[in-house]
């Protein structure tokens, strides 16, 4: 399954670091599938175990989040990411790649 896949390598991004939809798509073999990896962030069954919070757009902007950005931002903020203005400060320190 799919979302089972996108989940588990979302476990591999590390607290005080972030992905993007794209490059978590690449990761699982989903050519310009950040869409569907939009979709399957939002239909996340365990976000707290799966921090799907991790996840944000290429240009650094946080993006959405099923509980609303203001609490992803906060949940970032406590893992040590700094945002201003709803994006990430020195995004490309912040991100992770697989």
């Amino acid at each position: 399954m799919l979302s089972i896949k996108v989940y588990r390598k979302l476990l591999q991004v590390p607290k005080g670091k972030v992905t993007t939809y794209g490059e978590l798509a690449k990761a699982v073999g989903l050519k310009n599938g950040q869409r569907t990896i939009g979709m399957i962030m939002k239909n996340n069954p365990f976000p707290v175990i799966v921090p799907c919070h991790r996840v944000v757009k290429s240009d650094g902007k946080i993006g959405g989040y099923a509980y609303g950005e203001r609490v992803k931002s906060k949940m970032l903020n406590n893992e040590g990411i700094k945002i201003e203005a709803g994006k990430i400060i020195d995004f490309n320190k912040m991100k992770f790649y697989f």
